[in-house]
């Protein structure tokens, strides 16, 4: 029996928990929440961050696990690339950890090699802010060095916001430097892949619905991309390119860009499967593909094998409500009796605070449905999210 080590096991890591034990695996998990969703779920849990590459390297010498996965979250990714390096086991190196998660690094790696990707401003400190802000060509986006879910990422439109923005930004950021990039105007996509020595595998490429300006949070995905053949053969050869420029060789890779009229164009990459449950649980309903079983297979070092690609569609709506505190849900079974629903989720428990939307965390559940076509499920989701409602006792 293989034993695999899943980094996380929060609601967004459950399914990797799941899927290990389904197929025979030893199953550990870490986290640094003692209460997470998925403790129970595996073999062994430990309570250790996912970002301690050291004490997880102790864990996972203790139990000798054979590969090392992770889902939805980008700091992590290191924490694999250290046990890969020091373990011998499937995965990417340091320095490729490093250009997949400081959004920095990676935008000089696409640049370096030539990905179509947004003119960038880089901010160390104060001073250098002050320097560089005189160069931009607005609109512009405020991104921290390294964040993931949305968390201070902003646009500016004038001169006279951008001080406030670069301390929005700049309070997520651990080392205070910001990326400032040309704001891309068009649709986004993402791009699910699955590197096997070096060979790029192209799973599913998806639409993406978000709140826009500001803060840009996603708040749906559909399967599979209603964009052209001609335009989605440019998509994937970018996402190639990406790939290839960051040095990512194994492992699945999560691709974000948006489709501009220049075409499309890099937001930036994640060495890791993608999160609000695209590659979890939209890849597998639109596509037939179970990615968890081929990412788990991959990182214990066994050979994949990618089926062919069945043509259904699927979708996911996010929702979330006014501010305030959060009494009641109630409608969730009739939602899950709506034909084509496949799952109604909640994150935020009755008590929690709501706020308005400004990252992924502020989201407060969501529906996943199955349909013929993308468009299909879209309606699903949406007739489903009429059938819920959220009781708020305002502030």
């Amino acid at each position: 029996m293989k034993t695999v080590l899943c980094l996380g096991a929060s609601i967004m890591q459950i399914e990797a928990i799941k899927k290990a034990k389904e197929m025979g695996y030893y199953t550990i998990a870490v986290d640094y929440d003692r209460n997470a969703a998925g403790r129970d779920l595996a073999d062994e849990f430990y309570e250790v961050s996912t970002i301690d590459a050291a004490a997880v390297l102790n864990v996972a010498k203790k139990c000798h696990i054979d590969g090392v996965v992770t889902v939805a979250t980008d700091m992590p990714v290191r924490t694999a690339a250290v046990l890969s390096e020091e373990l011998g086991i499937p995965g990417i190196s340091k320095e490729v950890a490093i250009r997949a998660t400081d959004k920095i690094e990676m935008i000089k790696a696409f640049q370096k090699h030539q990905v179509p990707s947004p003119k960038f401003w880089i901010v160390e400190n104060d001073a250098s802010f002050q320097r560089q802000k005189k160069e931009l060509e607005y609109p512009v986006i405020f991104k921290p060095q390294e964040s993931s879910g949305s968390r201070g990422v902003i646009l500016v439109k004038r001169e006279e916001d951008t001080r406030q923005a670069y301390e929005y930004t700049k309070s997520f950021s651990k080392t205070g430097e910001i990326l400032i990039e040309e704001y891309l105007d068009g649709p986004e996509v993402s791009v699910e892949v699955i590197c096997e020595n070096k060979e790029v595998h192209v799973l599913a490429i998806t639409d993406k619905l978000t709140t826009g300006a500001p803060f840009f949070v996603e708040m749906g995905h559909c399967q599979p991309s209603a964009f052209s053949e001609e335009i989605k053969t440019a998509i994937e050869t970018v996402a190639v390119q990406a790939i290839r420029a960051v040095g990512i060789g194994n492992g699945p890779v999560h691709v974000e860009m948006k489709v501009t009229q220049d075409g499309p164009k890099m937001i930036e990459l994640g060495a890791r499967m993608g999160g609000d449950f695209i590659t979890t649980h939209l890849v597998p309903l639109s596509t037939g593909i179970d990615m968890m079983k081929l990412v788990i297979e991959n990182a214990c070092g066994e050979k994949i094998n990618i089926p062919k690609n069945n043509r259904y569609g699927s979708a996911i709506r996010f929702f979330s409500s006014e501010s305030g505190r959060l009494e009641d849900v109630t409608g969730i079974g009739e939602a899950l009796s709506v034909n084509g629903v496949k799952y109604v989720l909640l994150f935020k428990k009755t008590g929690s605070s709501i706020t308005d939307i400004h990252n992924s965390l502020d989201r407060v559940g969501c529906v996943i449905a199955q349909g013929r076509s993308n468009q299909e499920s879209i309606e699903i989701c949406e007739k489903a999210l009429k059938k819920i409602e959220i009781k708020i006792e305002k502030y």
